[in-house]
C-alpha cells in the first residue's frame, strides 16, 4: 500500500513541474520543438503578396477618381460636343418638289386635296347659270373690298409740277458758202472729230440755212447761228452776228 501511494504522488508532481515549460515556446527556438509538443505551425505569407488592408484604399481611390470624372465640367462638355456629331451625321430632310412650282399651281393642288361633298345633278344650263351667279357674287366682294381701301386711304399732297426750263438754243458757227437768197443764207459747220474706235480724224461739214433780216452776211464771211422757231420749209437758224468778214 505503501508503494501505490509513492507512485500517485510522483505522477501528480511530474504535471505541476512541466506546466511551466508547455506555456509556449520560446523565441530562437527551432520549429521543430514546437512541433514535438503537438502544436501546429503558423504558414508565412510569401514576399510577394501584400496584406488585403493595403488593396482596400487602391480600389477606393480609383472608385472616387471615377466619379470625380463622372461629375467634372469637362466630361460634360466633352459628352455635348459628342452628341451635335451624331445629329449631323443624320441625313437631311428631302426638299419638297412643290416649293419650286408657282403659287397658283400649288393652291390648285391644295384645292384638290381638300374632302369634296358632291352636289346634285345638273343640266348644262343651270351649271352656267351657277357660273355667272358665282361670278357676280366675287364681282360685289371685289368691287366692296376696293371701295373699302380706297375710303381708308388718306390723301397726299402729291408731287409738285416740276417747272419747265426752256432748253438753252443751239448756237453753231461757219462759214457762209451762198447768200443768193432774199433774207437767206446758207451756212456750212465743218465738224472734226476722231473715231471712237480707229483713232482717225474723220472731217465732215453740215449746211444749214439760215434767216438774214438785213442781209448783212456775204459769200466767204464767217458767222454764228442760232437755233430757233421754223420760218420757212428749210430754215431753222438765226443769224446772230458775222465774226470776220471775207477778205
Amino acid at each position: 500500500m505503501a508503494e501505490d501511494e509513492q507512485k500517485k504522488d510522483a505522477v501528480e508532481e511530474t504535471p505541476q513541474d512541466e506546466a511551466p515549460q508547455d506555456a509556449g515556446p520560446v523565441a530562437g527556438e527551432d520549429s521543430s520543438s514546437s512541433q514535438a509538443v503537438g502544436e501546429e505551425p503558423t504558414p508565412t505569407p510569401p514576399a510577394s503578396e501584400e496584406p488585403a488592408t493595403e488593396e482596400e484604399p487602391a480600389a477606393e481611390a480609383d472608385d472616387s477618381a471615377a466619379e470625380e470624372t463622372a461629375d467634372s465640367p469637362d466630361a460634360d462638355e466633352k459628352a455635348e460636343e459628342a452628341e451635335p456629331a451624331v445629329e449631323k451625321a443624320a441625313p437631311e430632310a428631302e426638299p419638297d418638289p412643290e416649293d419650286e412650282l408657282p403659287w397658283k399651281e400649288r393652291r390648285r393642288l391644295a384645292k384638290s386635296r381638300r374632302p369634296h361633298k358632291p352636289g346634285p345633278q345638273q343640266s348644262p344650263e343651270e351649271r352656267k347659270a351657277a357660273r355667272l351667279a358665282e361670278r357676280k357674287r366675287r364681282g360685289a366682294e371685289r368691287r366692296k373690298e376696293r371701295a373699302a381701301a380706297k375710303a381708308r386711304k388718306t390723301p397726299g399732297t402729291g408731287t409738285p409740277v416740276a417747272e419747265k426750263d426752256a432748253n438753252a438754243a443751239k448756237v453753231r458757227q461757219g462759214i457762209v458758202v451762198s447768200d443768193k437768197g432774199q433774207k437767206s443764207i446758207t451756212v456750212r459747220v465743218d465738224i472734226v472729230r476722231r473715231h471712237p474706235t480707229y483713232e482717225k480724224v474723220i472731217r465732215r461739214s453740215r449746211t444749214l440755212h439760215a434767216h438774214d433780216e438785213r442781209n448783212e452776211a456775204g459769200e466767204g464771211d464767217v458767222v454764228r447761228v442760232i437755233e430757233t422757231r421754223p420760218l420757212s420749209k428749210t430754215k431753222r437758224w438765226r443769224l446772230v452776228e458775222v465774226l470776220e468778214k471775207a477778205k
